[in-house]
């Protein structure tokens, strides 16, 4: 007897349902070392990520998680669900906002909406995806939010029957 395996894949174009809510597992606690490692990676050298006492006389009152960190771990969580293997490529993003900071001990949730899709006119076989992320800490203030185009493969042929 053959055994049966299922490969863990993203949403084809065709899978991505309107009025649905898509909610990521797991969420994420961002972590000082997570911040400080990010943001020397990436070359930001700002100060409210890096410098704890310069932060300690802000209104903040101490170091904030880096906002692109936040933007990328919001992203990063929605990929085993919709595009892991199935995503062409990030077309754009536009509407990013952080309405409330991100600090050290705090757990990111996300969720993903669709906003829209169509086929492609120019490349057969993929569609274009508007799909709005928002991220949430463990108060449920929204920390981050964004929305995003993405190129997806429409389901082959041979999956289609």
């Amino acid at each position: 007897m053959t055994e049966k395996r299922i490969v863990q894949r993203g949403l084809y174009f065709e899978e991505f349902e309107d009025g649905v809510v898509y909610v990521h597992s797991p969420g994420r606690t961002v972590t000082e070392t997570d911040n400080v490692l990010f943001t020397t990676l990436t070359m930001n050298t700002q100060s409210l990520h890096l410098d704890a006492e310069w932060s300690s006389h802000t209104e903040f009152g101490e170091r904030l998680i880096n906002s692109m960190f936040t933007l990328s771990t919001m992203v990063g969580a929605s990929v085993a669900q919709l595009t892991q293997g199935t995503i062409v490529a990030n077309l754009g993003f536009t509407d990013i906002a952080f309405p409330h900071p991100m600090r050290a001990g705090d757990t990111m949730t996300s969720e993903t909406r669709l906003l829209s899709k169509r086929l492609s006119s120019s490349r057969p076989g993929q569609g274009i995806v508007q799909l709005e992320h928002l991220a949430h800490n463990q108060r449920g203030d929204i920390v981050a939010k964004a929305v995003r185009s993405v190129l997806m493969l429409c389901r082959p042929a041979e999956d289609a029957a």
